[in-house]
């Protein structure tokens, strides 16, 4: 059996994604790891930040970035690496995403144990959504709880959306297995000057100039809200989360509470009252309400 890694990265290290601890996550169960990198900022070099890596697994396609696709371009980027992937199995990473080592043997069990399987087309992984720092999570509706990040290799499937998960072209769902394994997700965990800046680059796809200055211009720094309303996480993270986790330099930015009549122009999602109470009814009933992407969930 041959497991094939597979990511892409733009501008990973001018916007601060912990793209190294994304790949070195999953390369202890991948038999190659192929990461398209396309163009972005001239002071970034995030080519050069996955050559560091200096593993003969690591495959580097460089990839166009064309900002006429929009939104799509992350799927775009994704595919391009998905192309050169010669895995039975091929395991997806973002560049703000990790695996816990704790977590590899029984992923690698269970891609072996299911090879033969053709009913499972993907594995269905649980996320942690951690937010403002390393110590909260978000677990509240309209925060994916799990997503497809293994598919089966040469079966035709492609990423779809915005990189979030993967189809096939006609955009049928895949049927899958639960993987019984963890991805920390971290894309909103970094300095609030980074996260301004990143928050601006994802709209900047996604709506025209004029909308995102009118909302994001001027503004330095990324306002996480009290982050007292959130989960608070008391597990272990990932051993190559180690150092980057030390070097959080942001507390004194951070919050629990909002000061006495402080009023805030903006709030997030999971503060809005749609959201808190699809939030407590999936907590009082079980039912999870959240869009899903991937078909049948089988019991094997």
């Amino acid at each position: 059996m041959r497991i094939s890694g597979f990511s892409f990265a733009r501008n990973a290290v001018v916007l601060d994604y912990p793209l190294e601890e994304a790949l070195r996550s999953i390369l202890p169960v991948v038999d190659e790891l192929v990461v398209a990198v396309a163009p972005g900022d001239p002071a970034d070099d995030t080519r050069g930040l996955v050559e560091s890596l200096d593993d003969p697994r690591i495959v580097i396609v460089d990839a166009e970035w064309d900002d006429s696709r929009r939104e799509r371009i992350y799927a775009d980027l994704t595919n391009v690496a998905l192309e050169r992937c010669t895995g039975d199995w091929c395991f997806y990473v973002q560049a703000d995403e990790a695996v816990h080592e704790n977590d590899l043997p029984g992923i690698r069990e269970r891609c072996e144990e299911l090879l033969d399987d053709r009913r499972v087309e993907g594995l269905l992984f649980d996320y942690l959504h951690f937010f403002g720092d390393y110590d909260h999570v978000q677990r509240s509706h309209g925060w994916y709880q799990r997503e497809i990040r293994i598919i089966r290799g040469g079966i035709g499937v492609e990423s779809v959306r915005d990189a979030q998960s993967f189809r096939y072209p006609d955009q049928t769902r895949i049927d899958v297995a639960e993987a019984g394994a963890r991805i920390f997700h971290y894309g909103w965990v970094r300095h609030p000057r980074f996260m301004q800046k990143k928050v601006r680059e994802f709209w900047s796809h996604r709506r025209s100039q004029e909308e995102v200055e009118a909302e994001y211009g001027g503004v330095e720094a990324f306002d996480y809200g009290p982050l007292g309303r959130l989960d608070r996480f008391d597990g272990s993270h990932p051993a190559v989360m180690e150092e980057r986790i030390e070097a959080m330099d942001w507390a004194d930015s951070l919050r629990d509470e909002d000061p006495p009549g402080m009023e805030r122009t903006q709030h997030h999602k999971d503060e809005r009252l749609k959201y808190r109470f699809l939030t407590a009814f999936r907590r009082a009933t079980g039912l999870d309400l959240n869009h899903t992407n991937h078909g049948k969930v089988l019991r094997v």
